[in-house]
């Protein structure tokens, strides 16, 4: 059986997506859901879908060794950052070399690194869009293996679509969530899988 453990901030609505499109598998199971706030939504949708659900605090994180340890014993065969805003400490990246993908709201590496996350996004999208309204302008997702920098990691999947002159920065959010609903999960399949 293989095993991911799934990191997120927020409401998690990508990480329920992981976690339904893998339920019933006989193959592939998400362990464990790991969020850095304890009262994120996420948790409690992993919860009321069954799985094993904890918090953690900037010193588990960067200073000890809790998260770590926790992640060793799961032996997750890939680490998913599904909405987590925290840089990913080296050392868990060194003990789980290639194993830690994230999914980024735009075509890295534009509109990518620190700050870069959510609504951020694309409203820098819808922005650039608007100063260059002579040209097509396109966004997406990006999903890439992470590294100890923001948003540096190498690419494993891209696609995009139009930013039309009627979108705005939340027409563009739900077509860049769509994007990500329909394709993470298939994308974690396909690595584990390949």
């Amino acid at each position: 059986m293989k095993r991911i453990v799934i990191f997120a901030s927020g409401n998690g609505t990508n990480a329920q997506r992981i976690i339904n499109h893998f339920k019933g598998s006989s193959d592939i199971e998400v362990a464990q859901v790991l969020s850095n706030k304890k009262s994120a939504k996420v948790l409690e949708r992993a919860a009321a879908s069954g799985v094993r659900t904890a918090s953690f605090d900037r010193n588990d994180f960067y200073k000890t060794d809790t998260l770590l340890n926790i992640l060793k014993n799961i032996k997750p065969d890939i680490i998913v950052l599904a909405g987590f805003l925290w840089l990913f400490p080296e050392k868990i990246i060194n003990i789980f070399p290639d194993s830690v993908i994230n999914i980024h709201p735009a075509l890295l590496p534009d509109f990518g690194g620190k700050g870069m996350y959510g609504k951020h996004v694309h409203e820098a999208v819808f922005a650039f869009a608007k100063a260059n309204s002579e040209q097509k302008t396109y966004t997406g997702i990006t999903i890439h293996k992470v590294t100890p920098e923001y948003d540096k990691g190498k690419y494993i999947f891209q696609t995009k679509i139009e930013v039309t002159p009627e979108d705005t920065p939340e027409t563009i959010a739900k077509k860049v969530r769509e994007l990500e609903h329909k394709h993470f999960p298939e994308v974690i399949e396909k690595i584990l899988m390949g």
